[in-house]
């Protein structure tokens, strides 16, 4: 029987940190057996913000070691480049013309970036869940792993695919573009930040004692924690609103441990943090540490890395290219011979 088929993939900007690894990539990684992935590094979303040319490279190739390290197996997965692919830059432009302009400016993400840009808040940026509409529908995906922040998006996706089936698939009755489902983890799903437990752990917070990287040294995971906000009171306990530290660190040590949520609240319902942090500390630098070791393996070993890139390059293609053949040939243009 035919796999259903999956698309994501992560940012080359920043350190990766815990939430994109118990949010997203990790949860890519429990279930790739069951699906036909394809997992890209999005570069071309990375310039939609100010960012460094000198380590954009870099960067890329260091986000497809990471998902390497984490499990990602490609028995069942496919890794590639974003830009290695131009089939998405212009799908894009396609989609960008029969994209109404007031549901890009309808984002809410675009809205609160754009307050905190200014007036240096790019076409781009407006642009961006266009660009992750191309990327998914390009590969016809089924379903889509995406955290409560992105469902806009996803839907966003939805509409768009079923507008371009309307206007050009004989009013929907011809299905050019699929129209994909959410992937959502309930738990774990939006792992906050260690400074603020009612914010989400983020690349782009200043302070870089809100997150935990995925290749924080264990001195530096020690010190975060140690310093991370708390409240006053004994006894950990899951859910209480009044609480979001307890429950976010409480969270963090259920998925990095492996336990239940019934077990770990059992455990430390009467510890207090000075005996609570040195035990999240041991458990993150433990579930830390295979990743690193891989990681820097595979960083080591840049050809087999750029052969990886290069046959996902090509089984990603040659799926794209046939979408955005579909696509041109239904919008009239003339297709080369």
């Amino acid at each position: 029987m035919t796999r259903q088929r999956v698309l994501s993939g992560v940012q080359p900007t920043g350190n990766p940190h815990l939430g994109n690894y118990l949010g997203a990539i990790r949860n890519w990684v429990e279930n790739q057996s069951q699906y036909e992935n394809f997992f890209c590094v999005v570069d071309l979303h990375a310039i939609t913000v100010p960012h460094d040319p000198k380590i954009l490279a870099t960067d890329t190739y260091g986000i497809a070691a990471i998902y390497l390290a984490c499990g990602i197996d490609l028995t069942h997965s496919n890794i590639f480049v974003q830009s290695h692919v131009p089939a998405h830059s212009e799908l894009t432009w396609l989609l960008n013309c029969i994209t109404p302009l007031n549901w890009l400016q309808d984002m809410v993400q675009f809205k609160e970036k754009a307050i905190k840009q200014g007036e240096n808040v790019s076409t781009g940026l407006l642009d961006y869940p266009v660009l992750m509409a191309a990327d998914i529908l390009l590969y016809q995906a089924d379903k889509v792993p995406v955290g409560e922040d992105q469902k806009q998006h996803l839907e966003l996706t939805r509409d768009i695919a079923a507008r371009f089936n309307h206007l050009y698939g004989n009013k929907g009755k011809q299905r050019i573009l699929k129209q994909p489902d959410p992937l959502i983890r309930s738990e774990g799903a939006r792992v906050m930040s260690l400074t603020d437990g009612t914010k989400k752990m983020s690349k782009s917070d200043p302070s870089d004692q809100s997150r935990i990287n995925l290749l924080d040294t264990p001195e530096q995971i020690q010190q975060k924690i140690k310093k991370c906000k708390t409240d006053p009171h004994r006894g950990l306990v899951f859910d209480d609103a009044e609480r979001p530290e307890a429950n976010n660190l409480l969270t963090l040590y259920m998925l990095l441990s492996g336990q239940s949520k019934e077990a770990v609240a059992i455990e430390c319902q009467d510890m207090g943090w000075g005996q609570f942090k040195p035990l999240l500390t041991e458990t993150t630098i433990a579930a830390l540490q295979p990743i690193q070791e891989k990681y820097h393996a595979v960083m080591a070993d840049k050809g087999y890395l750029e052969s990886i890139l290069r046959q996902g390059r090509e089984q990603a293609a040659a799926i794209a290219n046939d979408t955005l053949l579909k696509v041109k040939s239904a919008l009239g243009y003339s297709i080369p011979l």
